[in-house]
C-alpha cells in the first residue's frame, strides 16, 4: 500500500485503472454473453420454466430478476454512499462488493436449469456487487483528486472501461466462435457453450486480478472520515435524498428535466438491457451458430458506432443546445422502438443495432451533463447526483417490470417495445417543458 498526496499522478491513474477492472461486467454479463447463454439454455425447449411457483416465460424471468436487483441497489446506494462519507475504511466496503460480484460472475459458470435458483442468485449477486462496488468507488474522486482534475481523470476511467471490456469481450468472441483454436472440445453447440461458461469465469478473474493494481494506491479513507458508524451516519444517504427532494420543489427547471430524464432512462436502459434477448427470440436465424454469431457482430457494432454517436451528440448539443438535442434523440428512440416491432430478418436487427449504437452512444453523457447544467449554485451536488443515480436505478426496475410483464402476458417481447415508445414519447412532451434558455451551453 503507497500513501500517495491527494492529485499524485499514479494515484489518479490507479483509481481510473478500477474502470478498466469492472466494465468487463457490463458488456460480457449484462449486455453480451450472459444473454447469448441464457437464452442458449432453451434451444431445445419451449421458453417457460416454472419457478418461484409460477409459469415464466424465460426473458420475463430474468427481467424480474434484472428489476429485483436493481430495486435492493437503489435502497443501499443511499445507505453505503452515507457510510462512505464517514468512514475511514471504505476500500474494505469496495473491496467487499467487488468480490462478491465477481466471485458472482464466476458462479454463473455453474447456471443451468435444473439449478436455476442458485443460478439466479449468482446473477443477482454480481448485479448488486457490481453496482455497490462503484458506490465506494466515485466517493474516492473527491478524496483523491483536485476539483480541476476530477473530469479529466473520470473521462480516462471511462475510456480504460470501453477499452478493457472490449479487449476481453474480443477474446471471449474468439472462444465462443472458434472453441477448437483454444482447446475446447465437443459439438459445435456444446464447445461453444463451454465458452461462454469459461468467460464468465474469466470475468471475475480479471475483476478481481486488476483491482489489486487500484486497491494498492487507493488510500484507506480520506484523514477527516473515520468516526464511529452510529444510526445518524447511516441513513445520512436518505436524509440528503430527501433534502434534495426538498429543494426540487423550488427549481421548476431542473424539476420538469427530471421528469423527462426519469421516463427516457426507464427506456433507454430497458432497451439497452433487453436488446439481446429480443434478438436472441425475435429474429429468424436460420441456424444456433448464425444466431449466436449473428448476436455477437451487433453486440461490436453497438460499441463501435456509439463512440461516434457520442461525438455527434456532443456537438449536436454544442450547436443547437442540450434540451433540443435531447429530443432529437428520444424522438429517435421512438422510432426505432415503433419500427422493432416489424423487424424479422438478422439484416434488420443489424440495422436497428446500427441505430441503438448512434443514439445510445450520447444520450446518457448528455442526459448527465444537462443535470449538472441544470443545478442550481451549491457545494452539495454529490447529494444531487445521488438523487440522480437513485432516480435513475428505480426508473430500471419500473422499465424491467413493465417488460417482463407484457412478455409474459403477450409470449413476445414486440409489444413491450412498442410500450417503451410511448415511454420516449412521453420523455419527450416532459422535455419540451424545460426551456433552452434555462440550460446555460
Amino acid at each position: 500500500m503507497k500513501n500517495l498526496p491527494k492529485g499524485d499522478k499514479k494515484l489518479l491513474n490507479a483509481w481510473a485503472f478500477y474502470d478498466w477492472a469492472n466494465s468487463v461486467y457490463t458488456l460480457t454479463i449484462a449486455s453480451a454473453v450472459f444473454p447469448i447463454f441464457y437464452e442458449a439454455l432453451f434451444s431445445d425447449r419451449d421458453h417457460y420454466i416454472d419457478v418461484f411457483g409460477l409459469h415464466l416465460k424465460n426473458s420475463a424471468l430474468i427481467s424480474f430478476t434484472t428489476a429485483a436487483a436493481f430495486l435492493v441497489v437503489s435502497f443501499i446506494s443511499p445507505l453505503l454512499s452515507g457510510i462512505a462519507d464517514y468512514v475511514g475504511n471504505k476500500k474494505s466496503f469496495m473491496k467487499f462488493f467487488c468480490y462478491m460480484g465477481a466471485v458472482s460472475c464466476m458462479g454463473l459458470y455453474w447456471f443451468d436449469l435444473d439449478n436455476i435458483y442458485v443460478g439466479l442468485l449468482f446473477y443477482f449477486l454480481g448485479l448488486i456487487g457490481f453496482w455497490g462496488s462503484l458506490v465506494f468507488y466515485n466517493s474516492y474522486l473527491p478524496d483523491i483528486a483536485f476539483e480541476d482534475q476530477q473530469d479529466k481523470i473520470s473521462a480516462k476511467g471511462y475510456s480504460l472501461g470501453y477499452i478493457g471490456s472490449v479487449v476481453l469481450l474480443i477474446i471471449n468472441l474468439a472462444m465462443i466462435m472458434k472453441p477448437k483454436l483454444f482447446g475446447i472440445t465437443g459439438t459445435n453447440g456444446e464447445a461453444a457453450m463451454k465458452a461462454m461458461r469459461y468467460s464468465f469465469i474469466m470475468v471475475g478473474v480479471w475483476w478481481i486480478l486488476f483491482s489489486q493494481y487500484t486497491y494498492y494506491y487507493l488510500p484507506k479513507g480520506s484523514k477527516e472520515q473515520g468516526q464511529k458508524l452510529t444510526r445518524n451516519v447511516v441513513f445520512n444517504g436518505f436524509r440528503e435524498l430527501k433534502k434534495v427532494w426538498a429543494a426540487l420543489q423550488n427549481i421548476t427547471p431542473l424539476k420538469r428535466y427530471l421528469g423527462g430524464f426519469f421516463v427516457s432512462s426507464m427506456a433507454v436502459q430497458t432497451v439497452m438491457l433487453v436488446a439481446t434477448y429480443f434478438g436472441a427470440q425475435e429474429i429468424k436465424w436460420t441456424s444456433k451458430e448464425e444466431s449466436t454469431t449473428g448476436l455477437i457482430i451487433c453486440i461490436l457494432l453497438i460499441q463501435l458506432v456509439a463512440v461516434v454517436g457520442a461525438i455527434l451528440t456532443s456537438r449536436a448539443s454544442a450547436k443547437w443546445g442540450n434540451i433540443p438535442t435531447l429530443i432529437v434523440i428520444n424522438s429517435l428512440w421512438a422510432v426505432f422502438c415503433a419500427l422493432a416491432y416489424f423487424i424479422t430478418l438478422p439484416i434488420h436487427f443489424y440495422a436497428m443495432a446500427a441505430v441503438i449504437g448512434l443514439v445510445m452512444g450520447g444520450i446518457q453523457a448528455l442526459s448527465r451533463s444537462t443535470y449538472s447544467k441544470l443545478l442550481p449554485e451549491t457545494e452539495d451536488t454529490a447529494s444531487f447526483f445521488s438523487f440522480y443515480d437513485v432516480a435513475e436505478k428505480i426508473g430500471i426496475v419500473i422499465g424491467m417490470c413493465v417488460y417482463g410483464i407484457i412478455d409474459q402476458i403477450t409470449g413476445s417481447p414486440r409489444a413491450a417495445i412498442v410500450i417503451l415508445a410511448i415511454f420516449f414519447i412521453t420523455a419527450i412532451f416532459l422535455l419540451r417543458r424545460v426551456h433552452k434558455k434555462d440550460v446555460s451551453n
